[in-house]
């Protein structure tokens, strides 16, 4: 049991029916698994949760709020400490509209650079598939690894 963590005199009976869920019935309720829930906790996204008498962790709607924005936040590609700096901003009382409108230009900055990139990757590749179907159809013996050993 984690120093901090409160203890709940709680079993682990049916989720949900006192306001609380085990890390399983969290992990299908947010969609998230039951290991990212863990790293999400350790890393210090989410508070310190209630735990059993039998040391089971016991989330709350409060919680799984939480755990659903992350889910939403990784979709969309932010990492874990663009995340938290946001989860933390909203703890202290912060409006962190301006913060979040910085983050979510920054990350569509990397996404425009990552879709150049791949764009020119692409090229690349129909340039050696052009090269190779050409040889192919000229009933040239087709060596793919020295077609990739050429520059373009």
């Amino acid at each position: 049991m984690r120093e901090g963590s409160p203890t709940v005199a709680v079993p682990a009976a049916a989720p949900g029916v006192d306001g609380t869920f085990t890390i399983g019935e969290a992990a299908r309720r947010s969609g998230l698994s039951p290991k990212a829930i863990r790293l999400y906790e350790a890393r210090g996204l989410l508070p310190p949760v209630g735990r059993t008498v039998s040391g089971y962790r016991l989330y709350s709607d409060h919680d799984l709020r939480l755990l659903g924005f992350i889910r939403r936040a990784r979709g969309i590609g932010l990492g874990l400490d663009q995340i938290r700096s946001i989860i933390e901003l909203r703890r202290t009382g912060t409006p962190p509209s301006e913060d979040v409108m910085a983050v979510l230009r920054s990350r569509l900055v990397e996404l425009d650079q990552r879709l150049g990139e791949l764009h020119s990757l692409r090229g690349e590749l129909a340039g050696v598939l052009g090269t190779a179907a050409s040889m192919l159809h000229d009933g040239t013996d087709l060596q793919l690894c020295r077609i990739l050993e050429q520059d373009r």
